[in-house]
């Protein structure tokens, strides 16, 4: 006699049972507090307007105007495709840019304070693109990663706390664990994973000189950074406790608690020391931002239990002015029935998951492409910008600098910066022969192009010297480094000869 058929609410159960644990487990791991992406949201508000007005509004002429180092017409002949795409490049004006610099900079406070929080991402995002597509000789790989998370971010409820759209649907403090959680999560710890990847394929790193010999590479260094320079042993500890550090990157996700926030504020000390050392924009507070979101609840409940004790503080008062606005919205009114309103919901839902799921896949193949993993799909050269390297497998070996020559027009030589003799010696302060963060990305992305790309700079400079200038010579100067500091003498290369 056989037994009968378990009953369907039975095998519901056990399986409710098994998926239970498993749901509890990668809510922990996968999941982000609403007051992470309360502080994520502020935060990059805050770095696009420091990105816009600290960095790039002090070059709008020089860089993204015709009068500059980079017209239209060389971008459309150096990159036709951003050229087509960039609505920077609408015009070559400065006041047409302006405008432009303006209407991000109001998305950008939107951001910020949690106004149509989905809009001002996306249109934050569209017009952050747009301006690095403008001239992509003057960002880094922190710029291209605040995009990332500016997309991830339009699948993410940015408005669960301290926002004027109120977070209305997250009254609580429970994870928010979804698609976008596990996407921007596993995205940040696969770029420190795949670092962590080619700093072990780079002798320099395993033979712990590669920081050293990078901290003799003098124009990226200011603030603290050129008085750290001779202290050998500490950088061949902090070369080898960064390998370390990223080496453990993977347990961001695997581990929960107390753990995870000594990782998080690891990584974080070795960030700010980067702002404090190294000339790198936006690049160290970008990371800082996404480090936020693996914060577990319990170093929130700290975060909220100093603002209680320590009274109304400034932001206490700007958040609490935030919600009176916010509750004293209205509700919008439905429009659809439930039904048809869940069915939509469900199938925005599917769409977008299947988005997050392509878009992570093409990020990891490019970042499997830099480690060797898979075949690349585009040049070396490209690949090193967009895989994120971070000076890996193979840090800087020399130092450079550009030397502008003036011939005047009684046929004598001069430097056109200051007047004096020419000299190709390395200057006395490097970081000082790159004016800004932007002339710096610039200078250095240069260096792999050849004459044709250097007219449009010449052009710039002959617009900027004396009347009685005849030509204008740019020349690179490279002088090699290790980690003892500089080797040898400086070699100069002639780029372009330009009569002005």
């Amino acid at each position: 006699m056989t037994s009968p058929p378990p009953r369907l609410s039975t095998v519901a159960e056990r399986c409710s049972s098994v998926l239970k644990p498993l749901r509890t487990a990668s809510g922990a791991r996968l999941g982000i507090d609403p007051r992470a992406l309360g502080a994520f949201r502020i935060m990059l508000g805050l770095l696009l307007i420091v990105d816009l007005i600290a960095y790039r509004l002090p070059g709008l002429v020089t860089f993204y105007t015709d009068d500059g180092v980079f017209p239209r017409s060389a971008l459309a002949e150096v990159y036709p495709t951003f050229a087509a795409a960039s609505l920077h490049a609408i015009s070559g004006s400065a006041w047409v840019q302006g405008i432009l610099f303006a209407i991000a900079g109001c998305v950008a406070v939107f951001l910020l304070v949690g106004y149509r929080t989905r809009l001002a991402t996306g249109v934050s995002l569209l017009l952050l693109a747009s301006l690095y597509a403008r001239n992509p000789h003057v960002i880094n790989g922190g710029n291209t990663i605040l995009l990332t998370f500016l997309f991830f971010g339009l699948f993410l409820p940015l408005d669960a706390r301290w926002s004027l759209d109120g977070g209305r649907r997250h009254r609580n403090d429970r994870r928010v664990c979804s698609v976008g959680t596990a996407a921007i999560l596993l995205h940040f710890v696969i770029i420190y994973a795949t670092n962590a990847v080619r700093k072990y394929q780079s002798e320099p790193w395993l033979s712990g000189t590669a920081v050293p010999r990078i901290f003799h590479v003098e124009e990226y260094f200011v603030g603290l950074g050129p008085h750290l320079a001779e202290y050998t042993a500490a950088l061949t500890a902090a070369n080898w406790f960064w390998v370390g550090l990223l080496s453990t990157s993977p347990f961001l996700i695997l581990f929960v608690g107390r753990f995870r926030t000594v990782l998080v504020l690891a990584f974080g000390f070795v960030h700010l020391g980067m702002a404090a050392t190294m000339r790198l924009g936006v690049f160290p507070f970008v990371m800082i931002a996404g480090l936020l979101l693996f914060l577990p609840p319990r170093a929130w409940d700290r975060f909220d239990g100093v603002r209680r004790d320590h009274g109304s503080s400034a932001f206490e008062l700007i958040i609490r002015r935030i919600e009176l606005v916010r509750d004293g919205a209205s509700e919008p009114e439905a429009t659809t029935s439930p039904a048809t309103g869940a069915r939509i919901r469900r199938g925005l839902r599917g769409c977008c998951s299947l988005v997050l799921v392509c878009v992570l896949a093409s990020l990891l193949v490019w970042q499997l492409a830099g480690i060797g993993v898979v075949d690349s799909p585009v040049s070396d050269g490209e690949l090193a910008d967009a895989s994120w390297a971070f000076f890996a497998p193979n840090p800087p070996d020399t130092s450079s600098w550009y030397v502008l020559e003036a011939e005047l027009e009684s046929g004598e030589t001069v430097d056109a910066a200051d007047g004096g003799a020419v000299a190709f010696d390395r200057p006395p302060n490097a970081a000082e022969a790159y004016e800004s963060a932007l002339w710096l990305e610039y200078g250095l992305d240069m260096r792999n192009f050849g004459e044709t790309h250097y007219e449009p700079a010449a052009a710039y400079f002959c617009q900027r010297v004396e009347s009685d200038v005849e030509s204008i010579t740019i020349h690179h100067v490279e002088q090699s480094v290790d980690s003892d500091g500089a080797v040898g003498d400086p070699t100069p290369s002639e780029r372009i000869s330009y009569s002005c």
